[in-house]
């Protein structure tokens, strides 16, 4: 009987001072176990404070089941590994041997920092910085996870150049691949009983075993995602395929480093390295935009784009034709070649844009681009993934239903049969929170909707003394507001852009009196406990931009079948992110605070229900003075 490891005088009890068996949390244990025993699928809706991370990890370790617990986040990955994971293994007395596993580019190269070494003099000077902090910090290093690397920031300049890619690792040639910490990461984790990864490595897996060499994790005979809300578009991602600008320069690089050092005396590689880096560049900048999203079967039918392409085209064949006649002088000019020949060929496929069932798309930021190919439905292919292994699934988040059901979820993972199940939620909402849909706000479009609101909420904010969240759905909109908030409110205001993510966060928990303005970052994956955050502001339904490409896509084939595009696929999405931002309030049953949506569509329109009845059960009003007087009540 699971249920014994939770009740008084069960294995937790007996590690936790005070500890109270929660029945939500016994549920999903029991149903976690019956679909061990079945294999069959499970979908899971817990919410914060549920415990349902002790709720699949006990079952699965009791079991004594081969285990693979899939993330959405390196946080909850290595706060499952470092802190949940040890906890329960000791509190079951269990001998089974756990694994943490990254992607590749989040492990030390020595083969790569070697190379770099002897290319310090053509490096700027933030290089050369960081160089001197990862070179003393991998002579003591025991686990090569560059997240551990003293001072060194998330997105460091050096981090390419001394890590490794699947194009550019020299594999099994390599000089440094029995002390490969990638290579090792990857052993131990064949070899345990429980791997913690996140969803971008487990279906990066799943491409490999498919192309036949090799794998990554073990055959697992339980998988476990949590936050399995986001699964579908990372899904969509590995199904499709992509060539990114930065790839194609980092290639660049290297065949320049050859022609620096093994093919010095070939004038044409430094020569065809060179012109592929920049019609690389040409091609970004035609473009014609800083940031955003947009259709690559629009975009080629520019003249001014088709040249760019055209000249990228003949500098790929050009490289092409140089490296071939170097083939087997060394590794590197072997391995450079592989990748060129890759890239060709999914160019190729990236230019096939008649092939239907699919999104041709592409991405900027302000110097590079993303070519993508996205499969517009990946149930088909999922549900022949899973007949590969007879296992048990377990899909848990938050945020998985709509209107208390999981049909859409159903639908894009294709999981015919499966068990279901919502939990209660541990919090009183009813005294905790409140909800307000204020009065008299004109409708998202408004040119004057950033200057009303901020009138209309800065008394709020005020009163709260800060501790609040503004959620925009545009970085526009965050600017706007920003922008008058600033002008009116003397409180710390941090402003999504200032810094990164987690340094903003910091910042705002510990003054512990402030506003932070952000768009979709904040939605989900962040937990501040206590009343430093009692006040959520969401300016308008988060429904996806109808300029995204890929839902166009999705739109377009969902209206070839003959069904309701905004029915069926974006009413269910706004749903689910509006669910994680509300989230963000009640994460103790100690907290309390006010959710303010700022949309009038979610009371006057039909479809409004739909998200009313998403949400937790808690009072409701239209006025913004009830909320300053629950404000008033709950801070005494």
């Amino acid at each position: 009987m699971i249920e014994q490891y939770f009740l008084s005088g069960g294995a937790l009890a007996n590690v936790i001072d005070g500890y109270t068996a929660r029945q939500p949390q016994i549920d999903m244990a029991k149903a976690i176990n019956n679909v061990i025993a079945s294999k069959g699928n499970l979908i899971v809706e817990a919410e914060t404070g549920t415990g349902k991370t002790f709720a699949y990890l006990i079952p699965a370790l009791v079991n004594d089941k081969t285990t693979i617990i899939s993330t959405g986040s390196k946080n909850l990955q290595e706060q499952l590994f470092n802190r949940d994971l040890p906890f329960i293994i000791d509190a079951l007395n269990s001998k089974a041997k756990t694994a943490l596993l990254k992607g590749r580019n989040n492990y030390l190269c020595t083969e790569r920092l070697t190379r770099l070494s002897r290319e310090t003099q053509y490096q700027n000077q933030a290089i050369l910085s960081d160089y001197v902090k990862v070179k003393g910090w991998s002579n003591i290093t025991i686990s090569g996870d560059m997240s551990s690397v003293p001072g060194l920031k998330d997105d460091a300049e050096i981090l390419p150049l001394v890590t490794s890619t699947n194009d550019n690792c020299l594999g099994r040639d390599c000089p440094d691949y029995e002390d490969c910490f990638l290579v090792k990461a990857r052993r131990k984790a064949l070899e345990a009983d429980i791997v913690v990864v996140n969803h971008h490595l487990y279906f990066a897996d799943l491409n490999v075993k498919d192309s036949g060499f090799g794998r990554l994790l073990p055959d697992a005979e339980v998988i476990v995602f949590d936050e399995a809300h986001q699964i579908p578009d990372i899904a969509s991602e590995y199904f499709g395929k992509s060539l990114s600008s930065k790839l194609i320069q980092a290639l660049c690089k290297d065949v320049q480093y050859l022609g620096r050092t093994d093919l010095k005396d070939t004038i044409q590689v430094t020569k065809a390295a060179n012109g592929l880096a920049n019609a690389t560049q040409d091609l970004r900048l035609s473009f014609s935009m800083e940031t955003g999203r947009g259709n690559w079967r629009h975009l080629i039918n520019q003249q001014a784009v088709m040249k760019t392409v055209t000249r990228f085209q003949d500098q790929l064949d050009f490289i092409y034709e140089v490296l071939k006649l170097a083939l087997g002088r060394t590794e590197l000019v072997d391995q450079c070649f592989d990748r060129v020949v890759e890239i060709k060929a999914i160019f190729q496929q990236i230019m096939a844009v008649n092939n239907t069932g699919e999104s041709y798309w592409y991405e900027c930021t302000k110097r590079n681009f993303t070519l993508n190919i996205t499969p517009l439905n990946i149930a088909e292919r999922f549900s022949a993934e899973q007949e590969k292994v007879k296992s048990a699934w377990v899909f848990t988040s938050a945020t998985l239903a709509v209107d208390n059901c999981f049909s859409h979820y159903r639908q894009q993972m294709g999981l015919v049969n499966a068990t279901e199940l919502i939990l209660a939620s541990p919090f009183d909402f009813q005294n905790q929170a409140m909800l307000c849909v204020p009065r008299n706000i004109p409708e998202p479009n408004d040119p004057n909707i950033a200057r009303i609101l901020v009138e209309k909420l800065s008394p709020v904010i005020i009163a709260n003394k800060g501790r609040c969240f503004f959620l925009c759905t545009s970085h526009y909109m965050i600017r706007q507001v920003a922008a008058l908030l600033q002008q009116q409110l003397s409180m710390p205001i941090f402003v999504q852009g200032q810094d990164n993510k987690q340094v903003l966060l910091d910042q705002f928990i510990e003054h512990g009196n402030a506003l932070l303005i952000g768009t979709y970052s904040f939605w989900e994956g962040i937990d501040v406990r206590g009343q430093t955050l009692s006040c959520v502001i969401i300016d308008k339904l988060p429904f996806a931009s109808p300029d995204d490409p890929l839902l166009q896509a999705r739109i377009e084939d969902c209206q070839r079948k003959g069904e309701d595009p905004f029915a069926q696929l974006q009413i269910p999405k706004a749903v689910i992110n509006l669910k994680q931002g509300v989230g963000r309030l009640i994460r103790d049953v100690k907290d309390t605070g006010c959710v303010i949506i700022c949309d009038t569509r979610i009371v006057s329109r039909g479809y409004g229900g739909t998200f009313i009845n998403s949400l937790p059960d808690m009072p409701r009003t239209r006025d913004l003075n009830s909320v300053l007087s629950f404000i008033k009540k709950t801070n005494n």
